[in-house]
């Protein structure tokens, strides 16, 4: 387990839901990834990432899955892509990112609390 953190260390991290409007694949990467564009409504926008979960999913599969997110960490250079939100999985059993999201459809935005 973590260090632990208070309730006002928590509130910090903003996590949204929002979906996934367009992907790509990201050959140049250094670990096989794929490029997300995800869609968080009016307040943030569309916002973009990198993500390694070649193991479970193609682009294809990705466009119009909603997923979670950290909204704001500072952008951060992947390669030559500048990712702009953490998209959030857990590690499968063989170690293969499995994405975490909502299991209804909730409106793009909506804070995890």
């Amino acid at each position: 387990m973590s260090n632990e953190l208070t309730f006002d260390d928590f509130l910090k991290v903003d996590i949204r839901a929002g979906t996934v409007v367009d992907a790509q694949p990201y050959p140049e990467a250094r670990r096989p990834a794929i490029k997300l564009w995800v869609d968080f409504g009016d307040e943030i926008g569309v916002r973009k990432s990198s993500a390694q979960i070649t193991d479970h999913y193609t682009p294809e599969t990705l466009i119009g899955r909603q997923v979670m997110a950290v909204v704001n960490f500072p952008p951060r250079q992947i390669g030559k892509f500048m990712s702009e939100i953490l998209v959030l999985g857990a590690s499968d059993d063989k170690g293969g990112i499995v994405l975490l999201a909502p299991d209804h459809k909730v409106p793009n935005g909506s804070r995890m609390h």
